[in-house]
């Protein structure tokens, strides 16, 4: 555990805007409040904040951030309250301490429904400050390092699933692939030992068996970029065990048949650079067709940026040979975190300048049903890429799978609403068509169309999903409120009873009704029945008279 000096000197060495005094304040603070309290490890509780706030500090997050770490769980677990932090270390630090407070454990109707309102209230949060996002995926990578502690294995499974699910592909998104991996390591240890421990054997075996020829596969590249007097930095590494089963699952492969296992990464120093190492490699080792990505000119959705082949090396094992330059590979380590933290001042922590935050409060705003957001949600975070392009150039990517409809939902939602017929490639397709990487699609529309409730089959993305849902519910209602007006008009004609008697606040208050529509929609779904609605009518009325 970091001690008190060592934290603020770690901050200090790379954040010039630090308050040493603010941030010491925070360390005891947080001591004091968890007092005597222990972890089911055995160790105190404060332990936990601190080695969030460390893990928060090797990527060089900035001190209010920090303070935050170590404040994360006052609130919850202790007797401090959120008026307590707001005294003692102002506005900014306590708004953040809130974000992460309010993803907290919550009684709902069921699991699913808790699970999905406080991911519901992790994007809200974390559109207030994209900090708030960081500090709980540094709280859950400290968890799930301390997971094989908790007793119970169905909790622990629970939890485990929960971070692949969820933490891990939120960390992908953001670009923090340190920590991605590490919790999809630690998921896939607790939900699948048996495979784990089969993968990271064989792993554990080819890096020992592997070391002199790793070695000399650098020495091999690095002597072909001096000679072209390139200056690079060359690693090596085998990929994680969780990526490596993956790759073995989706492909149907054998471990012995996998051609990426070891990925080498040369970082050089301009854009031209990279495409010209790319060229060296490609002339000097055989390529194997089909293993380039150019990541460069079209990043991923996290801004990833390099270039990805793979090539048979001297000593007759295939590589993966990643190429980036200084800023690439910052970016790639930090992610979001490389784009603010040397930022001065402005709304660099404003989540709503981030597409993926973006994306799931459009999402957001169009479902009420926190577990309809949660599945399309999950859509919007795991997204294997295609590009595609309008007619006019500009650039979209989406998830594999991807169709027509997604696509004109992605432009915009009225054009999402009212697609009328497509063009691929110059060629009139089916709204149906998935997309290919590449395509250049036209989008037709016309006023007079509308969404049908087949497109949900098609759609793709959490966006045209909620879209389409709530277009077809939106008529339905109008379909139910239209049947329900004109049975109860018709029986109310019947009766001689005053229909402006419906209007009333104490009629629609007996059917806990905000207007007259809800009640015509509720008599039309059934809810109510005609008989009681007559009844209430007719008792109101006598009332009256």
């Amino acid at each position: 555990m970091l001690r008190q000096f060592e934290l603020v000197e770690k901050v200090a060495e790379y954040d010039p805007a630090i308050d040493e005094n603010l941030l010491n304040k925070a360390y005891v603070f947080s001591m004091r409040a968890h007092g005597s309290q222990t972890r089911e490890s055995g160790d105190p509780f404060f332990s936990h904040p601190v080695e969030v706030a460390g893990i928060l500090a090797n990527f060089r997050f900035d001190y209010v951030t920090i303070i935050a770490a170590l404040l994360h769980d006052t609130v919850e677990d202790t007797v401090a309250t959120l008026d307590d932090i707001k005294n003692a270390f102002g506005d900014k630090i306590a708004d953040l301490v809130d974000g992460v407070t309010k993803i907290s454990k919550l009684e709902f109707s069921s699991e699913s429904t808790q699970q999905a309102e406080n991911f519901r209230k992790l994007v809200l949060a974390m559109a207030q400050d994209i900090r708030v996002l960081f500090v709980k995926l540094a709280d859950r990578q400290h968890n799930m390092r301390t997971l094989h502690y908790i007793k119970d294995p169905l909790r622990r499974k629970k939890i485990a699933k929960e971070t692949l699910d969820i933490y891990a592909p939120l960390a992908s998104r953001v670009g923090v692939q340190q920590i991605k991996e590490e919790l999809e390591d630690l998921s896939f240890k607790e939900i699948n030992k048996p495979a784990y421990e089969t993968t990271h054997n064989r792993l554990k075996y080819l890096r020992a068996s592997s070391a002199h020829p790793i070695e000399d596969i650098i020495d091999d590249l690095k002597k072909l970029l001096d000679k072209a007097g390139i200056q690079a930095r060359i690693f090596g590494r085998i990929k994680t065990p969780y990526s490596i089963w993956k790759k073995m699952v989706s492909r149907n492969s054998t471990f012995e048949q996998l051609c990426d296992i070891i990925a080498f990464r040369v970082i050089v120093r301009t854009l031209p650079e990279c495409y010209q190492s790319l060229g060296i490699f490609h002339n000097s080792f055989w390529v194997i067709p089909g293993r380039f990505k150019d990541y460069i000119s079209t990043p991923k959705v996290n801004n990833y940026q390099s270039l990805h082949t793979t090539v048979m090396s001297p000593k007759h094992q295939r590589i993966e040979i990643q190429i980036r330059t200084e800023e690439m590979d910052l970016a790639a380590e930090y992610g979001i975190a490389a784009h603010w933290q040397y930022k001065q001042g402005g709304n660099a922590h404003d989540g709503k300048q981030y597409q993926l935050v973006c994306n799931l409060l459009q999402i957001l705003e169009h479902t009420t049903n926190p577990e309809e957001f949660f599945e399309n949600t999950k859509l919007e975070i795991y997204r294997d890429q295609v590009f595609c392009f309008t007619e006019k150039g500009e650039i979209f990517s989406f998830p594999k799978g991807v169709s027509v409809i997604d696509f004109a939902y992605a432009i915009d939602s009225w054009v999402g609403d009212h697609i009328s017929g497509a063009k691929i490639n110059g060629k009139p397709m089916p709204l149906k068509t998935v997309l290919q990487n590449g395509d250049q699609v036209e989008i037709i529309t016309s006023s007079e169309q509308s969404p049908q409730s087949i497109w949900e089959n098609f759609a793709c993305t959490g966006k045209a999903r909620t879209r389409i849902r709530q277009f077809i519910r939106s008529q339905q209602e109008q379909r139910m409120m239209q049947l329900g007006e004109k049975i109860i008009g018709e029986e109310l004609q019947r009766t001689g009873i005053n229909k402006e008697i419906l209007n009333s606040r104490v009629f629609l208050s007996r059917f806990d009704c905000e207007n007259i529509n809800e009640l015509y929609i509720s008599i039309g779904e059934k809810i109510f029945s005609l008989e009681e609605v007559i009844a209430c009518a007719q008792e109101l009325a006598q009332t009256k008279q």
